[in-house]
């Protein structure tokens, strides 16, 4: 037996058992192959010393939560880099605001399709009043809209990869008393900090099925300023998920990456040690920078090793007085012509210039490689994190504007029908029970159908154009190819399409009460017109 063979045997035997199957080697490897998979190699010269652990998704995290989240934050507060991709995110998905646009089912519901519109066109106007009250009622705070706490929301779920909250009852606060309070993630968590169990993971109760069925949350964050020894640190609150009949009371959003996870992971966690490793390079760079450029220039004194050694020696004075009088020349010179002074150098001294080498020439190029790691692993482009666009064509914009819009699609539709489409259901179950709708007979009622009377999407920010032009013929072509409506066209721009008609009816009459003409396309094409209620009782005669 050769000595890289019985090598192979003994780091083979040596390895930890979850990395190495210690079963025979299997006819299919080839000759001196240890691992079927390369990967698995316990000996590679890459991945020999190499083990990392099996554990749950728990395990894993909830341990390291609070250290990863803490340095997180304090990224987004210093880092120039985190805080614009989270600011540019939050544009991206939420925008200045999320807009309803409901759709009951009414296939489901049995409803009659023109009742259903006529609903839904009620309810949304109902839950805009709600949403957009300037007293701001329905936040427990009174501090924002609900379009700012889904906003605050989801920038908790973007940062701390979670967002919390709670769902009150408030009477005599407003015309509703459906209340919504954003609770920091940092406050769910154990009662009395106690260890995790099979039961209790994060200050999340769970069932026999892993099910969460109710939320423990600290009254005060535990390093409020000021409060961090008040008693009220260190009582929970118990919260259920919802009521026995199922209106939800705390609302928990995170995306879930693997089976048996309790609570969130940010998605700057893994990017975390190569912003932080860039900002200080940076800073470093920028404080060398400053340095060169202070001590750019310097006086060169005019004495040699010997004049210096003798000038020091106890029984002469000449570096003194020498020095002495370079300081009253520079003191008290004071030539100027026209109001500029003129730089003069005492006799025997030299002006001397450094070369400032930094920042690195190559740290330019170090930190675009360092922002594209970065970028990916957020899932936005370089360009958008970096805002350079210098190296940019249309092609290009517009396969990088489509493939990050698509990310942000699918976040945003998570977070949506996650969290805000359970506040719109607690919403709507009380406006139902206080409004006056005559609903046909024989429909399932709210808890019987819930899914088909919350069923609705949400309008978020445009999408924007790379080139208007050929987008806007290009969504022409969709709608009239029956490959898109007019629906999803102007949310895509971040329009509701009955606001549009109607603003184009609007106009419409009031061109035709001026007498003014309808605007004119270019190439004989047709505008979209939007008839008035008097041409479209003359075409029904007609």
């Amino acid at each position: 037996m050769g000595k890289r063979s019985r090598n192979r045997r003994a780091a083979r035997a040596a390895a930890p058992a979850h990395g190495v199957r210690r079963e025979a080697v299997s006819t299919v490897m080839g000759e001196g192959q240890v691992s079927a998979y390369e990967a698995g190699d316990p000996v590679s010269q890459e991945l020999g010393n190499w083990y990392p652990g099996l554990f749950s998704a728990d395990a894993e995290w909830l341990g390291e939560r609070n250290q990863v989240t803490a340095r997180i934050r304090d990224l987004v507060r210093n880092n120039g880099w985190a805080s614009g991709s989270l600011r540019r995110e939050l544009d991206a998905v939420i925008g200045a605001s999320l807009r309803l646009s409901y759709k009951p089912d009414y296939r489901a519901l049995g409803l009659d399709p023109e009742w259903a519109d006529e609903f839904a066109d009620r309810i949304e106007g109902r839950w805009r009043i709600f949403a957009n009250d300037p007293d701001k009622w329905a936040d427990a705070t009174r501090h924002d809209s609900v379009p700012g706490l889904f906003g605050l929301g989801y920038r908790h779920a973007a940062m701390d990869g979670e967002a919390a909250a709670v769902l009150l009852w408030i009477e005599n606060r407003g015309q509703w008393h459906t209340t919504i309070q954003i609770v920091d993630p940092d406050r769910l968590s154990n009662p009395n900090d106690m260890f995790d169990t099979d039961e209790l993971r994060g200050g999340v109760q769970l069932d026999e099925y892993g099910a969460a069925v109710g939320y423990h949350i600290r009254k005060r964050h535990p390093n409020d300023r000021g409060m961090s020894i008040t008693a009220d640190s260190f009582q929970w609150e118990y919260v259920p998920r919802e009521t026995p009949w199922g209106r939800p009371m705390f609302i928990h959003f995170f995306e879930k990456e693997r089976a048996g996870q309790t609570r969130g992971i940010s998605r700057m966690a893994p990017v975390v040690e190569a912003l932080f490793m860039d900002h200080k390079l940076g800073r470093v760079e920028l404080q060398a920078s400053v340095l060169n450029a202070i001590l750019a220039a310097f006086i060169e004194s005019p004495y040699d090793p010997e004049l210096v050694a003798t000038g020091l020696a106890p029984e002469t004075g000449d570096i003194g007085a020498y020095q002495s009088a370079r300081t009253a020349f520079h003191k008290d010179r004071r030539i100027s012509v026209g109001g500029v002074q003129l730089s003069a150098l005492f006799p025997g001294e030299k002006l001397g210039m450094t070369n400032v080498a930094r920042p690195s020439a190559a740290f330019a190029d170090f930190q675009g490689a360092v922002l594209r790691k970065v970028a990916s692993g957020l899932g936005v482009s370089y360009e958008q994190l970096s805002q350079d666009w210098s190296k940019v064509n249309y092609s290009s914009a517009r396969a990088a504007l489509l493939e990050v819009w698509r990310g942000f699609t699918a976040r945003r539709e998570e977070f949506t029908q996650n969290f805000c489409t359970p506040i719109f259901a607690a919403w709507l179950e009380e406006e139902l029970a206080l409004g006056d709708y005559e609903i046909p007979a024989g429909v399932p009622s709210f808890w019987e159908a819930k899914a088909a009377w919350t069923r609705c999407r949400w309008i978020g920010p445009a999408r924007g154009w790379v080139d208007p032009g050929k987008e806007i013929d290009a969504a022409g072509k969709r709608m009239a190819y029956g490959l898109a409506t007019q629906e999803d066209e102007a949310a895509e721009q971040g329009k509701d399409w009955q606001e549009i008609n109607a603003q184009l009816g609007k106009e419409r009459r009031a061109r035709l009460k001026e007498g003014l003409p309808d605007p004119a396309l270019p190439n004989g094409q047709t505008p979209i017109v939007v008839d008035d209620e008097t041409e479209r009782r003359k075409k029904e005669d007609a």
